[in-house]
């Protein structure tokens, strides 16, 4: 064959050929070389691929599961349904209220005095849980029993008032008398009063300083409550002699009624005072001064009495059947 250039020789070709041959195999070697060090990096995920469609879905929030199964939908019942409820819990909780053990008082005395004849100064204790709901205030008030099982603490009774009321006050026994120059004491708990009084001209001058401090102590005077009048000498003269009962915040009163070497006539004349204080301040018997009530006012809340139980230090509770 002839060609325009010069023959090549066939030396050169076999060189050329073996040139490239080791060219080839060098990038190769270097080419797996390099596939190999990647590899150990990058490892290919052998879990197969998942639709994203089936992922789960970790929110339980209630539109989720609505849009989840548009079918499905949060049952409400009705107030039929609620009121049928609420009446059978109450027919339940009547039938173990009355098989639940109750002894007349005199029965209940004589078991505890039995109980306690080895000490014959322990204190019968007497303890009224009523039924407080929501918004209405616990129950409290004064009382003077017949005959009292234990010596009353000091108190100190606080009166604001001034002029001819603020003397009254003084001569009655109050230990604290004077107007607004009081509050800052009281404040600074300088004046420690158990009682606090105050006539009605001084009670709006007082009640944006005091209230907050006073009010959750029980302690702030109010017209409901009796402690804002105009004859404070009358007042203290009631005060004096009685001591004060309140209920806890789920409406349990407890109260140290009689020793236990009082003879049994006091201990039930105690008792039966000491219900009937209570029974007046819950609303469950009618005084002088709420049949006297206006018309047009609203009456009073009747906060209900659930159980009483007598019971000692060593004794066990008793619930007393005739209340």
């Amino acid at each position: 064959m002839i060609s325009g250039g010069a023959p090549s020789q066939p030396g050169e070709e076999r060189d050329s050929h073996i040139s490239g041959n080791l060219d080839a195999q060098k990038s190769l070697r270097d080419w797996f070389r390099n596939t190999t060090m990647l590899g150990s990096i990058f490892r290919r995920c052998s879990r197969p691929c998942i639709d994203s469609s089936a992922w789960r879905q970790f929110s339980t929030t209630p539109a989720v599961q609505l849009r989840r199964d548009p079918k499905s939908a949060i049952r409400v019942p009705s107030k039929k349904a609620m009121a049928a409820k609420a009446k059978r819990r109450e027919a339940i909780a009547a039938k173990l209220d009355a098989k639940a053990e109750k002894l007349p008082l005199l029965d209940a005395i004589q078991v505890l005095r039995a109980v306690e004849v080895a000490s014959p100064n322990a204190i019968y204790e007497l303890s009224i849980k009523t039924l407080v709901g929501n918004g209405i205030a616990v129950p409290k008030g004064r009382v003077s029993l017949p005959r009292e099982a234990k010596s009353s603490p000091d108190e100190k009774i606080l009166v604001f008032a001034e002029g001819k009321q603020a003397e009254d006050a003084k001569k009655a026994g109050a230990d604290f008398v004077g107007g607004l120059e009081m509050c800052e004491a009281i404040l600074n708990n300088r004046l420690r009063p158990t009682t606090v009084l105050c006539t009605p001209d001084l009670i709006r001058a007082i009640t944006p300083r005091l209230g907050r401090f006073l009010g959750p102590l029980g302690l702030m005077p109010s017209e409901r409550r009796g402690t804002v009048v105009d004859d404070v000498a009358g007042y203290l003269q009631r005060l004096r002699g009685t001591s004060e009962w309140r209920a806890d915040k789920s409406g349990t009163i407890r109260a140290p009624i009689a020793v236990m070497n009082f003879p049994v006539e006091d201990v039930v004349k105690n008792i039966r005072h000491f219900l009937t204080s209570v029974k007046k301040a819950t609303g469950n018997m009618r005084d002088e001064s709420d049949r006297n009530r206006a018309k047009g006012s609203a009456p009073k809340p009747v906060t209900p009495i659930k159980k009483v139980i007598l019971s000692s230090r060593q004794g066990p509770g008793i619930r007393i059947a005739d209340i």
